[in-house]
């Protein structure tokens, strides 16, 4: 009961993942940042979506780190050569 009362006082768990979604995107006030943190500390659902949230995260940045690495310039080089073919230039 008492964390019900807590849950809608210090900040209900849709704006807390909003806030969450927020932080990743761009950065969060302090008062935003520790009305997350209160509210993560007493919401297991939460803090399990927040976990969930920064490993896709950290899925993201290997997955588009690894695309930029396989782009070299012979690659840069062939479609340009393909595209001047088709322009005829």
């Amino acid at each position: 009961m008492l964390k019900k009362i807590l849950h809608i006082i210090f900040l209900p768990c849709s704006e807390a993942t909003l806030l969450m979604e927020k932080r990743n995107a761009q950065s969060i006030s302090a008062g935003e940042n520790w009305r997350l943190s209160l509210h993560l500390m007493i919401c297991k659902w939460c803090k399990m979506y927040n976990k969930k949230l920064a490993f896709l995260d950290q899925i993201f940045q290997k997955t588009f780190s690894k695309r930029e690495s396989e782009i070299n310039e012979s690659d840069i080089q062939n479609f340009k050569n393909k595209m001047f073919e088709k322009l005829d230039f």
